[in-house]
């Protein structure tokens, strides 16, 4: 639980954009990568919490494998970022609050699971969920 809330102090930190916040922890448990979405300050479709989380800590790796790392992220990953961390071979993904208009992790998709593909991480769903899911409500009420 630690792990996530540390995702949601992340997620906190960039209030202009969706709070989402992403951390990749090594096989260790060590943080390697930290990231919110950035997709307002940066005007980059691409600039989710877990694509930038998953690139800064393949450039401190110096792999894009990142086998053996965890992702742990407040919100159900999309397909891009779904499809990203199959990708990059990460070993476990944690998310908190489950996404069912974009969600690729059970909602609308089950990109992780799919069987043909050549890599599965573990999931764990939900975690502090209830947390993860207010950030979101609080943001969208600010609107």
């Amino acid at each position: 639980m630690s792990w996530m809330r540390r995702a949601i102090a992340v997620a906190s930190a960039f209030p202009e954009d969706v709070p989402v916040g992403a951390v990749v922890y090594g096989p260790d448990g060590v943080e390697l990568a930290a990231a919110g979405n950035e997709r307002e300050a940066t005007g980059d479709p691409t600039a989710h919490a877990e694509i930038l989380a998953l690139r800064r800590a393949a450039v401190l790796l110096g792999s894009w494998r990142l086998e053996g790392c965890s992702l742990v992220v407040t919100l159900e990953p999309c397909t891009m970022c779904a499809g990203a961390l199959v990708l990059a071979r990460v070993s476990t993904l944690v998310f908190g609050a489950w996404e069912p208009k974009t969600g690729a992790v059970g909602s609308l998709w089950d990109v992780v699971r799919d069987r043909r593909l050549n890599h599965r991480p573990e999931v764990y769903s939900g975690v502090l969920e209830s947390e993860c899911a207010a950030l979101l409500r609080d943001f969208f009420a600010r609107e």
